[in-house]
């Protein structure tokens, strides 16, 4: 049988250890921001990962590397120098009385069919407009995996602070159920009942520290530090509202996304190989001029000029224009399939923020709330002995589970944006058309 004093000594510590996890762990971040104010930032994690990162660092070298290519391919060819003599086997040496003798030099030089070299030029361009996209679509991913390992770290300790409040009200139940079972006034399947929550809580605390752990070296992997580096607790973070309907996220999409940027990029060189290829067709011109010094005959100067015939045209100029023409529609295809990509990528993004944003409404304004009036009930039905003590801790673990659940979509929700503003190249959460999302900077 459970007395008045029992039970309002239980009630008691509930009501009053209810209210302490929110009071204390406010004055606990305000003794910390006065201590030491260091958290861990978001937007200060983003720039380091991106500034550390050794694929975006070595994407600006790329870029260069095929800048240094543009000039060369529109260069003329290197012109050739010759020297030969003719009469005696000395070297540059002529025999004399002998008309035919005569040593000299010739400077020859090919001239490309007019606008090869042009192509060749746009050609290389579009690979250096291809890198770039490549080097935006670094920028791009390792900001959106920052932001997802962020989001999960700051899940982690979230719920490993609530779980620790919430197990110390189960330690301190757990006291006074033993407290009532020893004077005879309690039941021992309280006492049981309140161990076996506290060992689960402790259970699931291991494993929820295991994970912050892994979320931390993820974030110190992408930043390039070692695994082990200790990190500041996550800033806090508020649900954003996503801005724009999906009909114009598919818009931003499919011009921004960086994949079906870089294939019209090489549809556009594919289209000029093709016009390269065709140009093949045209002989090119060779000039050349020749000097000689005869002895017995005047000096004399000569020019010659050589195209070269395509007489084989089946067999390299034909096949030269079928394989630009197919590597043309293979471009293509794989530009279609990109669009195709997005569209389902972007779709499956919005439909998981779209998600979790309704539970995160319904965790906020409905459940949490039910919960915790639900709770305040069995604490008044366990006061006047309508409710057990068994009913009360199933109502305290539902309240911690939705707490916790309520973290876990909040960090989904705004993974999904991340992702969304990786595809988009746009902050989605702005009300400002056209506000592009500058590489490092994100929600």
């Amino acid at each position: 049988m459970k007395t008045e004093w029992g039970c309002a000594a239980v009630v008691a510590v509930v009501a009053v250890l209810l209210r302490m996890p929110v009071e204390s762990s406010a004055q606990t971040e305000d003794s910390n921001s006065s201590a030491d104010t260091q958290v861990l930032q978001l937007d200060a994690v983003v720039a380091e990962a991106l500034d550390k990162n050794p694929e975006a660092q070595a994407a600006p070298h790329t870029i260069k590397a095929l800048e240094r290519r543009v000039p060369q391919v529109t260069a003329l060819p290197d012109p050739t120098v010759a020297v030969g003599w003719a009469g005696n086997p000395a070297p540059f040496s002529t025999m004399s009385g002998d008309p035919s003798s005569y040593r000299g030099v010739t400077v020859s030089e090919q001239f490309p069919t007019f606008g090869k070299l042009k192509l060749q030029g746009q050609m290389a361009g579009r690979d250096v407009e291809a890198a770039q996209t490549d080097y935006e679509a670094v920028r791009r991913r390792v900001t959106a995996e920052v932001k997802s390992a962020f989001y999960d770290y700051f899940y982690f300790d979230k719920a490993i602070r609530t779980t620790n409040q919430n197990k110390e009200l189960l330690e301190k139940l757990s006291k006074i159920a033993e407290a009532q079972y020893r004077v005879g006034k309690g039941m021992q399947q309280d006492v049981l009942r309140s161990q076996i929550e506290i060992s689960m809580l402790q259970e699931k605390l291991t494993e929820l520290e295991r994970q912050r752990a892994t979320a931390q070296a993820r974030i110190n992997a992408l930043m390039q530090r070692p695994p082990e580096t200790p990190l500041a607790p996550p800033a806090e973070i508020e649900p954003r509202k996503v801005q724009y309907s999906l009909e114009e996220l598919y818009g931003m999409a499919l011009s921004n996304d960086t994949a079906a940027q870089r294939t019209e990029k090489m549809i556009d060189r594919g289209r000029l190989s093709v016009a390269l290829a065709q140009k093949q067709y045209r002989p090119d011109i060779g000039v050349s001029y020749m000097y000689q010094q005869r002895t017995a005959q005047q000096d004399m100067n000569g020019f010659t000029f050589s195209v070269n015939i395509p007489v084989f045209y089946r067999a390299k100029q034909r096949q030269a224009v079928a394989e630009a023409s197919e590597e043309l529609m293979s471009a293509e295809k794989m530009r279609d399939n990109r669009l195709n990509e997005v569209r389902f990528e972007l779709k499956q993004q919005y439909l998981a923020a779209e998600s979790s944003e309704r539970l995160l409404d319904l965790y906020s304004k409905a459940i949490v709330p039910q919960s915790s009036l639900a709770l305040e009930s069995s604490m008044a039905g366990y006061e006047t002995g309508k409710i057990d003590f068994l009913s009360l801790i199933a109502n305290f673990t539902s309240l911690l589970n939705y707490e916790t659940d309520y973290y876990r979509q909040l960090a989904d929700y705004l993974t999904a944006i991340a992702q969304m503003e990786s595809l988009t190249g746009v902050d989605i959460t702005s009300a400002q058309p056209g506000n592009g999302l500058p590489a490092g900077k994100g929600m």
